[in-house]
C-alpha cells in the first residue's frame, strides 16, 4: 500500500506543526497584502515592523519542515521550532505595543509620516506638504469584533508559538 502524505505527517508531528507554521504565517501575509492592496489600506511604520517576524518565520518553518520530514538530527529540528518561537514573541509583542499606541494606553512612536516629495520639483514647498499623507500608527484603519489588525497579529503570533511549542514537544524520528 503506498505511504500518502498525510500517513507521513501522521508519522512526523514536528514537520505537521511546521507546516501548521508555515501555513498560517503565509495566510496571515497574504492578509496584510490583501488589506494594503486590494482594500488600499496603507500599512503604517508599526505595521510594516510586524510583518518582519513573518519573513523569517515562513522560510524557517518550510526548512524546519523539510528537516523533519527527511530525518535531521532531532537537535536541528528543535532550533528550528526555537527561533520560529523566538520571532513569534517578538510578533506578539509588536502587535501588542501596536494595539497599546491604538488604544492610547501608551505613545506612540513619533516617525509615524509619509514620505517627503522631491524638493527639486517645482511648485512651492506648502503644496508639496498638503498632498503629503500621513498613517497614523495610532489610528487604527479596521476593526472586526473590537480588535483591530494589530490585535489579531498578537492573537496569530501567539497561535504560531504555540504551535512552535506544539512542534518543540513532538516526538521526532532519528
Amino acid at each position: 500500500m503506498k505511504d500518502t502524505w498525510i500517513d507521513r505527517l501522521r508519522r512526523e508531528p514536528a514537520a505537521a506543526a511546521a507546516l501548521a507554521i508555515f501555513a498560517l504565517s503565509a495566510a496571515t501575509l497574504l492578509g496584510a497584502w490583501y488589506f494594503e492592496f486590494v482594500l488600499k489600506l496603507a500599512p503604517c511604520p508599526l505595521c510594516l515592523q510586524e510583518r518582519l517576524p513573518y519573513h523569517v518565520v515562513i522560510p524557517l518553518s518550510l526548512l524546519t519542515a523539510i528537516a523533519a520530514l527527511g530525518r535531521a538530527p532531532p537537535k536541528l529540528v528543535m532550533v528550528g521550532f526555537l527561533a520560529i518561537l523566538a520571532a513569534a514573541l517578538c510578533g506578539a509583542a509588536l502587535g501588542t505595543y501596536h494595539s497599546g499606541v491604538e488604544w492610547r494606553w501608551w505613545p506612540g512612536p513619533t516617525d509615524c509620516s509619509g514620505p517627503m516629495t522631491d524638493f527639486t520639483a517645482k511648485g512651492p514647498l506648502l503644496e508639496q506638504l498638503q498632498s503629503v499623507h500621513v498613517v497614523r500608527c495610532d489610528e487604527a484603519a479596521w476593526r472586526f469584533l473590537g480588535l483591530s489588525l494589530a490585535g489579531y497579529n498578537v492573537l496569530i503570533s501567539l497561535a504560531l508559538a504555540a504551535l512552535a511549542v506544539c512542534g518543540l514537544r513532538a516526538p521526532m524520528h532519528r
